[in-house]
């Protein structure tokens, strides 16, 4: 084929004559190879993200990464818009990430429009409450119990114990609604710490929540998304603390949980907030407060000790009467009652004058005899003896 043909074959294929001076001057550098493949990519493109940008993204994802918080191409994007730099879209970070090494391929996930997602419409309006295990430094087991709110995701309270009790969760409880006011309900797993509803009687925790007139939610066993919230803030709770050294004792594990709390709430980005912090979402509307209405698994009913020093309890259309003694004639009490568990407690003092569990073939409920507990009988999961409630 003669130079003339090939140089009319490759006008008529649409080549221009510029064009076909730029084939030649590149196959009279580079030869052959040259021509092969050729990128017809720019050699500038105007809407790239600027370099500074680009280091800023990467620097922002190595010092988030170290500091065990959360590193994402969404919050990424939230501190950089805190520096009043330009935040590119976060597939543009996701890419970026990717094109420095810094993204660590995991497998494909539930897409996040596929979940059912619930939340409290006011702050107070429901606390999520549980406990989880951290090894100090010796590796001696602590629990850390943690109560946040479900609206803001604002930590009510996070606590390091060397074990989390009953008595331990009704005195942390106390002190946050000091701090932060009664909430409207509570939502936790079904511990015994939490609840013993399926054993003989409430314990000291229940007790709490029904005289103060405050919900009661427990979530299905073996179901932890429905406490999805505080079940991820364990997670996140334990991503940072990997990230420090460390802690010796209770009380460095405390230190380190009152920082957490610190940056958890009023400086990280949350995602469900649109980017605000939980500090922020938590006063930004009005809070809720109990109902002072009668759910949750049981109910209270108001009364006065009689001459005889019995109390009368009405049940499937049958009336039955508890003997508490003599001495308590005229005491105004409370009685707590879940079908056939009842317990008697002291209006006044808080005292517990009895636990039992009504014999619905007897009128007369007598002290010490089966089917109610024996006096003095611990109660194994329910309310510890000498408990008084709030007034």
């Amino acid at each position: 084929m003669s130079k003339n043909r090939i140089i009319v074959e490759a006008v008529l294929a649409g080549q221009s004559q510029t064009r076909v001076s730029q084939l030649m001057a590149l196959w009279r550098k580079e030869g052959w190879q040259g021509l092969e493949h050729l990128s017809r990519k720019p050699h500038t493109n105007p809407r790239a993200t600027a370099a500074h940008i680009v280091d800023r993204i990467v620097e922002l994802r190595q010092q988030l990464t170290t500091q065990g918080c959360d590193n994402g191409a969404h919050t990424i994007a939230i501190y950089l818009q805190r520096e009043h730099l330009t935040a590119p879209h976060e597939s543009t970070i996701w890419r970026i990430l990717s094109r420095h090494g810094l993204i660590t391929p995991q497998p494909r996930k539930r897409p996040r429009h596929s979940y059912i997602r619930f939340e409290a419409d006011l702050p107070n309006q429901c606390w999520q409450a549980d406990f989880t295990h951290w090894p100090l430094a010796n590796g001696t087991d602590t629990n850390i119990l943690l109560f946040i709110d479900d609206h803001s995701r604002f930590i009510i309270s996070a606590t390091a114990h060397h074990r989390v009790t009953g008595t331990i969760v009704l005195d942390t409880f106390r002190t946050a609604i000091t701090n932060h006011g009664t909430p409207q309900s509570t939502l936790t797993d079904n511990g015994f710490v939490f609840t013993t509803r399926h054993r003989n009687g409430p314990n000291s925790f229940e007790v709490e929540l029904l005289t103060l007139g405050i919900e009661q939610k427990n979530g299905t066993p073996n179901h932890p998304q429905t406490q999805g919230k505080v079940e991820r803030l364990n997670q996140t709770l334990k991503r940072w603390l990997h990230a420090q050294q460390r802690a010796s004792t209770i009380q460095n594990l405390q230190t380190q949980l009152d920082e957490f709390t610190i940056y958890y709430n009023t400086q990280r980005p949350h995602r469900s907030r649109n980017g605000a912090t939980p500090q922020q979402a938590y006063i930004a509307r009005e809070k809720a407060t109990p109902q002072h209405n009668t759910h949750g698994h049981w109910r209270i009913r108001e009364d006065k000790v009689g001459k005889n020093g019995k109390v009368t309890l009405r049940r499937g259309g049958k009336y039955h009467h508890i003997g508490l003694g003599t001495e308590h004639a005229g005491t105004p009490i409370k009685m707590l009652i879940n079908n056939l568990d009842v317990t008697v407690i002291d209006t006044h003092t808080g005292e517990i004058l009895r636990q039992l569990t009504i014999n619905p073939d007897t009128k007369y409920q007598p002290r010490g005899i089966k089917p109610g507990p024996k006096p003095g009988t611990p109660r194994q999961g329910g309310i510890p003896k000498g408990y008084k409630f709030k007034k």
